[in-house]
């Protein structure tokens, strides 16, 4: 079982928030934002902004300057440059092209119908095959990994068996999001990862990754996704309502609530107050332990 070797203590925070560009800022990812925000100031520490387009078939025309513009109207100010995914396929062929040449990646030529057969699991029938058109590149993995997350606390996958070899770049020739965020976490130096628990599952891979690729291991606290009256996750690919930038006061304290975090007073009225105090009274402790919460109180408004 592989553990990963996670940072000292002594190194400084950095934090991130990484959208992506296929709609506008709703409630679930101002939770996102303000969570990995609130951790990252609470600790003094730095916190990024990172735009992950590359994925364009399903990008939505202005939503990246939507969310840019929707994050600093709720004063959730970044450090630094915006990193945009789109700028870094050099970056990301460097790293693929390094596990080829280690063996650690193959070409996969399998059809989705394929692998179907075996639950959507590519378990290596093709890691010996040479490279052809139309193929895709996997990472091949072997045993378990085993974290400690922040809010969800211990987990451990066997990767073999339950998600089987991970794609790094598609047979379309975009490069698939586990390559781009583990490259883009090591190149910002990324220490925190704070983030929503739809992606807990994937963490096991991208630690196994970080390993290959010879990387350090940010520490993960992944927070409950919210969800509406019917269980769904609310996400920009189940057309949840933009946030209305016209009461961001109101919109930062219903994602403190969901967070459970302490009500600011109400005389912290304005965006820069509640998000001071929200810093200053941050408990992370607080946030249930759970993978998503229903909230159609919040999620509907």
């Amino acid at each position: 079982v592989f553990h990963p070797a996670t940072r000292t203590v002594n190194t400084p925070y950095v934090g991130r928030f990484a959208p992506s560009p296929t709609g506008n800022l709703h409630l679930g990812s101002l939770i996102g934002a303000l969570a990995s925000f609130l951790d990252a100031r609470a600790n003094g520490g730095k916190w990024l902004l990172r735009i992950e387009d590359i994925d364009p078939p399903r990008e939505v025309a202005g939503a990246a300057e939507a969310i840019i513009e929707s994050l600093k109207q709720h004063g959730l100010h970044w450090d630094g440059e915006i990193l945009w995914q789109s700028q870094r396929h050099a970056a990301y062929q460097r790293a693929l092209d390094k596990l080829l040449a280690e063996d650690k990646a193959f070409y996969c030529s399998c059809s989705r119908s394929e692998l179907a057969a075996f639950d959507g699991i590519h378990s290596g029938r093709c890691r010996s095959q040479p490279r052809a058109e139309a193929c895709a590149v996997r990472l091949e993995v072997t045993g378990s990994v085993s974290i400690q997350d922040g809010i969800q606390g211990p987990f451990a996958q066997n990767l073999a068996s339950d998600c089987g070899d991970v794609i790094l770049k598609r047979k379309d020739g975009l490069f698939a999001y586990q390559l781009a965020v583990v490259e883009d976490d090591a190149y910002q130096g990324i220490t925190h990862v704070v983030r929503g628990a739809d992606l807990f599952v994937s963490t096991p891979r991208q630690v196994f990754l970080q390993q290959a690729l010879g990387y350090s291991t940010p520490q993960y606290a992944h927070f409950p996704v919210i969800a509406d009256a019917d269980g769904k996750k609310l996400s920009k690919q189940n057309l949840a309502a933009p946030i209305d930038s016209r009461d961001c006061s109101d919109n930062l304290r219903r994602a403190l609530r969901f967070l459970q975090q302490p009500e600011p007073p109400a005389k912290a009225n304005q965006v820069e107050g509640i998000l001071q105090w929200a810093i200053d009274n941050w408990q992370p402790k607080s946030i249930p332990r759970s993978q998503s919460i229903n909230s159609p109180d919040l999620a509907d408004k």
